[in-house]
């Protein structure tokens, strides 16, 4: 009795003759058949005879049809009673395969343009919440989660040392070879100590610490959100009553203005050091000779400005990365997406902010000479 219900085709001099059940499981052998067939010009799909049809028969007709209809033939489709059906199914597939439409330049700009001012929209919202989570958090210190604290100051910040002081060293070797090569030109060695000095400690070290922990911190705190988000765990965290903000986020933002200023500290120190190595055995500036002039070259100010903007440039750095994992949806690829994104717009906000800072710092008269 089943096979009576099957779908069923005859191809009779210019009209196919369509019968049966045209459901998911009564078509399985149409496919077979259609390849069969010897198709004339003109060709007249009569479905008066079909008994059911779901939308896996709809669409095999409306493929069948399309294929036709591009190698040639003329299809007229005659005696169905699903127009519905067979309406909805070729709706939803001219949509499927139709190019999304090219837009005007002025038009692209302007949808850019709403995008990102929104992003920036929910980006300050979401600092905002977060300062508050902050500042709740100082005023009450039960609700920091230490370990999760600790945990970060560990892989933030001591881990990151080698690196950072790797980088610094070279920092100050090529700063000290390269300005030594011109200034003693000029019998000038001795100002080998004001550049390194003045250069690394107020603007270099905090900016290069800053752009390493962004590729490293920044980077590591988005993907850990975004997975989270991708596996349903910061749902989970707010069935339970856990705050994602003070258990994700806060522990993230204070290790990280905590480390920030050590981690510059430890710049300065390395990058001067690679600075001094280079005077006494490339231009004959003596270790003694360096120590003595960089107090006098360098002003207390001139390291208080470099050490100031690291814990800005950390709160900077948190905000980002976490902002870009609670935005993560779908699947892996939006974890990487987001990740990359997070390390551009974290380093780029850093410079941006740096340069800011250039010009307060110049507009208050807080300038580059050493006054006692």
């Amino acid at each position: 009795m089943g096979e009576l219900f099957k779908a069923t085709l005859e191809l009779s001099a210019d009209t196919v003759r369509c019968s049966g059940n045209w459901t998911l499981n009564g078509i399985s052998t149409l496919e077979r058949q259609l390849e069969k067939f010897s198709w004339p010009q003109a060709i007249i799909f009569d479905g008066s005879a079909i008994q059911a049809m779901d939308s896996a028969g709809a669409w095999l007709l409306f493929r069948t049809q399309q294929a036709l209809e591009k190698a040639g033939h003329s299809v007229v489709l005659q005696g169905f009673r699903h127009t519905d059906l067979l309406h909805l199914v070729k709706k939803y597939a001219v949509q499927s395969t139709t190019p999304p439409s090219s837009h005007n330049v002025l038009e692209k700009i302007g949808r850019n343009t709403c995008q990102a001012f929104n992003n920036l929209i929910d980006f300050l919202a979401f600092v905002g919440e977060s300062f508050v989570v902050l500042l709740r958090a100082l005023l009450s210190p039960s609700r920091i989660r230490w370990q999760a604290l600790f945990a970060n100051l560990y892989s933030a910040g001591f881990t990151a040392l080698p690196i950072i002081g790797l980088l610094a060293f070279l920092t100050g070797v090529v700063l000290a070879y390269q300005g030594g090569s011109q200034l003693s030109q000029y019998g000038a060695n001795i100002f080998i100590v004001d550049l390194v000095g003045i250069t690394l400690l107020r603007e270099l070290a905090p900016l290069l610490t800053a752009i390493i922990v962004a590729g490293r911190s920044g980077a590591a705190y988005t993907a850990q959100i975004g997975t989270m988000r991708v596996t349903d765990e910061i749902d989970a965290l707010r069935t339970v009553g856990i705050a994602p903000m003070e258990l994700l986020v806060l522990p993230k933002l204070l290790a990280l203005i905590i480390l920030m200023p050590l981690l510059s500290a430890f710049a300065d120190i390395v990058g001067i050091l690679g600075g001094m190595l280079i005077a006494n055995f490339s231009f004959g500036v003596s270790v003694t000779d360096f120590l003595d002039r960089l107090p006098e070259a360098v002003s207390l100010t001139n390291y208080l400005v470099g050490i100031g903007k690291a814990p800005v440039f950390a709160a900077i750095i948190a905000l980002v990365g976490c902002y870009q994992g609670f935005q993560v949806s779908g699947g892996a690829d939006s974890v990487g997406k987001h990740v990359t994104v997070s390390v551009v717009q974290a380093i780029f906000l850093v410079i941006v902010v740096d340069a800011l800072f250039s010009i307060l710092f110049n507009w208050l008269g807080i300038g580059l000479i050493n006054a006692h």
